[in-house]
């Protein structure tokens, strides 16, 4: 069988000196014409663009970067991707980041790539903002960052270091506002299945969840380590939290994909109703709290405002880099469905 022999073969790149000798103009009038605050004639301006379409020639933002010392890439550190609340966060950041020029490059931390790792090799190719979603970073990667001259913001977590940005949802006020609706509706016995221990969601709906029920006169809620935020590590805290007595009137799940394996294994493996036996509430409000199924009671993060903000400190940043970092907390929402109820006194 007969292969086309041109029809498939790639087609040369036309480069900023081709161009530029096409014109019969130097490659530093051509190279003006792409940048808009470059002073350059507009009949000038205009022609290379022209000829350029017809070339088909796309200028090289890592040939411009060389010169303007700008990448225009804002590059995000994933930890958590199979999280179902992070693919929408990630459509949304990126559509933000493009209206404002930027490329957006992903590296993926895993168990074979820890946060620091993924960062370093970020950092390779230059990036203008770093963005960290849902992960931690060790103090020696937050130097290398700074030694890089690459702004850190941390989305939905924050360090400690005091020189890094951050936009998260304020999980400690959301833990008190879970502990209210648990306790009015006369829950006493509270437990708090708790994602990753590292991380400062864990510890901040913790704080609030635990602080709110001593203030209110409830002894301290049981603790179970889930370990990660998956649906498997809460399906397995919940078979241990459930085979002690006396059982937990009601569950935090440190997050909704916890708070769903909670529900699962209480169901399935115990023959517990909920909200009957056991009330479950989860924090983030992923499209699946929503579902038939699940129902589930939740605190709605604020991930709109969050991006929002997000996005708006890249193009601060971009422009005072030196700026002093800030921690950023936005309040979430209580949504109310069908897996809390009120309990009646014995």
């Amino acid at each position: 069988m007969k292969h086309p022999s041109n029809a498939y073969r790639h087609k040369p790149r036309v480069t900023l000196r081709d161009l530029a000798e096409d014109l019969g103009m130097s490659v530093s009038t051509v190279s003006r014409a792409f940048h808009k605050k470059a002073t350059i004639a507009g009949d000038t301006r205009g022609a290379v663009l022209k000829r350029a379409a017809e070339l088909g020639y796309k200028p090289n933002p890592l040939a411009r970067s060389l010169i303007t010392k700008r990448t225009h890439i804002v590059g995000i550190v994933a930890a958590d991707i199979t999280n179902p609340f992070y693919p929408e966060v990630l459509n949304s950041l990126t559509e933000g980041l493009q209206t404002l020029d930027m490329s957006v490059m992903l590296v993926s931390a895993s168990p074979s790539r820890t946060s620091d790792e993924a960062l370093r090799l970020l950092l390779r190719y230059q990036p203008d903002i770093a963005i960290l979603l849902a992960a931690t970073l060790p103090s020696e990667a937050a130097r290398d960052c700074r030694e890089a001259g690459t702004p850190v913001i941390f989305f939905n977590r924050y360090a400690s270091d005091g020189v890094s940005w951050a936009v998260t949802c304020d999980n400690t006020r959301g833990g008190i506002q879970i502990a209210d609706h648990l306790i009015e509706r006369g829950h006493k016995r509270l437990a708090y299945v708790a994602g990753r221990p590292d991380a400062s969601t864990t510890v901040d709906r913790w704080k609030g969840f635990r602080r709110r029920c001593v203030q209110r006169g409830l002894a301290a809620p049981i603790r179970e380590e889930a370990g990660a935020f998956s649906y498997p590590a809460g399906y397995a805290a919940a078979m241990r939290l459930l085979a002690q007595r006396p059982l937990p009137d009601a569950v935090f799940g440190a997050n909704d994909i916890v708070a769903l394996g909670v529900m699962d294994a209480a169901r399935r493996e115990f023959g517990i109703r909920i909200p009957e036996d056991l009330s479950v509430v989860g924090f983030d409000d992923i499209p699946m709290a929503a579902w038939p199924p699940y129902s589930l009671t939740t605190l709605r993060q604020p991930t709109a405002a969050m991006v929002a903000h997000t996005v708006d400190l890249v193009r601060k940043l971009t422009h005072r880099p030196s700026q002093k970092a800030e921690v950023t907390h936005l309040p979430g929402e209580l949504i109310v469905r069908g897996t809390t109820s009120f309990r009646k006194e014995p």
